[in-house]
């Protein structure tokens, strides 16, 4: 049977405090909402339904995707009127998962074990040790009856510690008969979807309660406390998965996983290492503490030191990175390149052997094989309307302090002095300075200021 996904993604979210519709709140650098629907992705599901509502030109520009169909809960009259918004385009012979825009943490293999139930109606469950707040599961003779919201529970039924998670399976024929038969005579005035259990029941049909084994797994996101607490269930998760691949963490406690991660075998990761993004690790790669690397691949023996920057960029094996280094979009090092401290590079190669060790930026740059880039070297590509390339050739030694004035080209084994601006291509295998001629001025005194009391 085909599925039908429903993601109830309308709530303003009072309690984040916050002008952000909470479904756009940050998780692993990522919307809540985006976990969720990379989750029933996963499924492949035929279609995903988007019930939004608070916030709804925000939400939807913030995916934009042709797979999702968005579904306008002009008003919210609780979680069942919220699913009857999506009900009209999904056809009878179509499962329905519900899903929330708030529950990011759901694993896709618990979700495929509750369509696999094998019933008409099954619901996910957890056990918890305060309940409070939450739908109780109430039974008998261990069959769910029915789920009471809690500020309609009696004292026997608040006290029950199985709660709804809110995640339910139900066949699109059923769950359209059911819901038109939900009243909203209760104490919040709203329709909720958790009455078409007791509906079902009342038909005869059994529902099946699949009671998970981790709470953390279905917990919302009400407040900025619970997104704290989700972020780090997130990266504990990531972080243990990570070491299951053979990838060495020096503190699991203090990493931050936000994107897609890949890694060969022996890296190490050290303490406050955030990676972003699509980030593919060589192996024995090692990144230092504090270092930041998005959407870049490193390639094996790659060495990234202390309180380093990578973002989009790309090594091919055995480089050497910082401390305190900074590599841009479009960078790229060739084996057994190295960028040293406070170095900047942007949209540049940076070929085999070659080093730039200290205070220095390359920026729209080819710099050859086994070139010596010295301190304070700057290559000056933009001319305050475009940006011009620097071609450096293999084996140039370039000294401290050196402006390359772009567009610029640097021969082969060419050397340039320190403290030079170079305006004009270097011919190969040569020496070229450029530096005015230094003069000592005897009589100049350095000004002195005057004394405010007499002007």
């Amino acid at each position: 049977m085909s599925l039908s996904v429903i993601v109830l993604a309308a709530g303003r979210g009072k309690r984040m405090r916050s002008e952000t519709p909470k479904v756009l709140h940050p998780l692993a650098g990522r919307p809540l909402l985006a976990h969720v629907l990379d989750r029933a992705r996963e499924l492949e599901a035929a279609a995903i339904y988007v019930v939004h509502g608070h916030g709804t030109d925000r939400v939807r520009a913030a995916f934009p995707a042709r797979d999702l169909t968005w579904c306008l809960q002009a008003e919210q009259l609780g979680t069942g009127h919220a699913v009857a918004q999506a009900l009209p385009g999904i056809p009878d012979d179509h499962d329905v998962l519900v899903l929330y825009g708030d529950v990011p943490l759901v694993r896709g293999a618990t979700l495929r074990e509750l369509l696999g139930a094998g019933r008409r109606c099954a619901v996910l469950t957890a056990v918890v040790p305060d309940p409070a707040g939450y739908g109780r599961v109430v039974r008998r003779s261990g069959r769910i009856v029915k789920i009471v919201e809690q500020k309609d529970a009696t004292p026997e039924e608040a006290g029950i510690a199985e709660i709804n998670t809110g995640i339910m399976s139900v066949p699109a024929k059923d769950l359209r008969r059911w819901l038109a038969r939900v009243r909203n005579d209760n104490t919040q005035g709203e329709y909720y979807l958790t009455d078409v259990i007791s509906t079902a029941f009342a038909e005869g049909v059994e529902v099946l309660g699949v009671q998970i084994d981790d709470p953390e797994e279905v917990a919302g996101i009400n407040d900025k406390v619970q997104l704290a607490h989700a972020e780090r269930a997130f990266q504990r998760a990531a972080a243990r998965e990570l070491m299951l691949q053979g990838v060495t963490i020096a503190d699991p406690g203090r990493i931050d996983i936000r994107g897609r991660v890949t890694a060969g075998a022996d890296v190490f990761l050290d303490v406050g290492v955030i990676l972003s993004g699509d980030v593919h690790l060589g192996d024995r790669v090692r990144i230092g503490p504090n270092s930041l690397v998005t959407d870049s691949t490193l390639g094996a023996d790659t060495i990234v030191h202390a309180n380093s920057i990578i973002d989009g960029a790309t090594t091919e094996g055995a480089c050497e990175i910082g401390p305190f280094a900074r590599l841009r979009p479009g960078t790229e090092l060739a084996a057994r390149a190295k960028i040293g401290n406070f170095v900047e590079v942007k949209m540049s190669r940076i070929d085999t052997g070659s080093k730039v060790n200290h205070l220095s930026y390359i920026g729209d740059a080819a710099v050859g094989a086994h070139v010596n880039v010295g301190a304070g070297t700057i290559t000056c590509n933009y001319d305050g309307a475009v940006k011009h390339r620097t071609t450096i050739g293999d084996d140039a030694f370039i000294g401290s302090g050196v402006m390359l004035v772009a567009p610029v080209e640097i021969g082969a084994g060419a050397t340039i002095g320190a403290g030079s601006t170079i305006t004009r291509d270097a011919p190969a295998g040569t020496l070229t300075v450029a530096r005015a001629r230094q003069t000592t001025v005897e009589a100049w005194r350095r000004p002195v200021k005057k004394n405010p009391e007499h002007g």
